[in-house]
């Protein structure tokens, strides 16, 4: 009888670790199934509000926040809705004309001042890309103008730096000078520019002309170090068209469209055309990349970022206006975890979404180029399990 108690208790015994082992494997089947978390927005349909004077926008070609969260774009009226007229903007009908190139908003979604356009002692781009705010308030403007593109003379090789409310400072480069991407005193018709503020030191996006990162001192515009794809030394060989079947080329294509340095030390780099973001240290040295969406052809996938507000910037958004999205992904993975928009013309859908920025909030701003001409938000509501890859236009309430 002992012996028979004793294989009876073995046998619970073993029958109580089997029920343990499969309670472990389906606790960690269910812990793995757990949704993912990120950052969810809903677009804002009443902002901004409507422009005054019967002001209409061209193509919204960039965005920037400054330190109070008042929204800057710059965008092309001028150029896109008709030809400059004596005296002001082109009437395109008794209604409407062009707005100033440059709108700055409040938070509110309130115009509260314009400005731009051709002055004394500058060149201003024969077709403006991209804006940014210092952390002096100061405003810089690049260009992606050439003879081949706009139809006009000169080349945009030059970058501008204003006031805060549009005095101009100071113009960095030589305008009209051809792309060449090695370069040391001008440059090749820059996308984007962005701030390392503790090191005073901007980072051009130099871009659609030539194939490169520039870092230049904030104070004197001079150029201090220049790198490539991969950290190589920059080149102007043309490697034709993208093929997402061939191999990763060496070199950036053009547009290189975003040379965006984090808090911690890194950058992050739009090769747009090749549909691959790339991230550096701030000397240059290659760190790693990512590619998105590799069978875009065309325009690409890659067009811009914009951190999330939080200390460590957790949260990474890339804009791909082919694909008509904005991408939520963890900063340090580089995994995509959710993503949001649509093609169309309804608030929350895109037509060539362009570039992105934040406010102090975590909100996301978009500005849209082509014929998409407009400036959204997307309200911040906060970390949510994901639901969808895909989430399509976010409306409010939808979830």
């Amino acid at each position: 009888m002992p012996r028979k108690r004793t294989l009876v208790t073995a046998g619970v015994l073993g029958a109580i670790i089997a029920s343990l082992a499969i309670g472990q494997s389906k606790l960690s089947a269910s812990l793995a199934g757990q949704a993912v978390m990120a950052p969810y927005f809903e677009v804002d349909p009443l902002w901004p509000k409507p422009l005054p004077n019967g002001w209409l926008l061209g193509m919204t070609i960039g965005v920037g926040v400054d330190a109070r969260d008042h929204v800057f774009i710059v965008h092309r009226g001028a150029e896109t809705l008709n030809a400059r007229t004596e005296g002001g903007y082109p009437l395109v009908g008794p209604c409407c004309s062009a707005a100033p190139p440059v709108l700055e908003f409040d938070p509110e979604g309130n115009l509260v001042n314009s400005w731009g356009g051709p002055g004394e002692g500058y060149t201003w781009p024969t077709s403006n890309h991209g804006i940014a705010i210092d952390h002096m308030n100061n405003v810089w403007i690049g260009g992606n103008g050439s003879p081949d593109t706009t139809g006009k003379a000169g080349w945009d090789s030059h970058v501008l730096k204003f006031t805060h409310d549009g005095k101009f400072i100071k113009q960095i480069g030589v305008p009209g000078r051809r792309a060449d991407s090695k370069s040391m005193d001008s440059f090749g018709r820059v996308a984007k520019i962005a701030f390392d503020a503790k090191a005073n030191e901007a980072y051009f996006a130099d871009g659609y002309g030539n194939r490169r990162v520039a870092v230049v001192d904030m104070t004197t515009g001079a150029i201090k170090r220049i790198w490539g794809a991969y950290g190589n030394v920059p080149s102007d060989s043309n490697f034709g068209n993208y093929n997402p079947d061939a191999p990763l080329i060496p070199q950036f294509r053009t547009p290189v469209h975003c040379a965006d340095p984090s808090n911690d030390g890194l950058v992050y780099v739009c090769d747009r055309v090749n549909n691959r973001l790339q991230v550096f240290k701030t000397t240059g040295e290659f760190v790693k990349e990512v590619r998105v969406a590799p069978l875009t052809r065309g325009d690409g996938a890659v067009w811009d970022v914009a951190f999330s507000r939080d200390p460590e910037q957790k949260y990474l958004y890339m804009a791909d206006g082919k694909n008509e999205r904005v991408y939520v992904m963890d900063r340090n993975s580089l995994q995509i975890l959710t993503a949001f928009g649509d093609g169309g013309r309804q608030p929350g859908q895109f037509f060539a979404v362009h570039s992105i920025a934040t406010d102090s909030k975590g909100n996301i701003f978009t500005t849209e180029t082509y014929e998409g001409k407009r400036l959204q938000r997307f309200v911040y509501k906060g970390i949510r399990p994901v639901s969808k890859k895909d989430q399509g236009a976010p409306w409010p309430g939808k979830m």
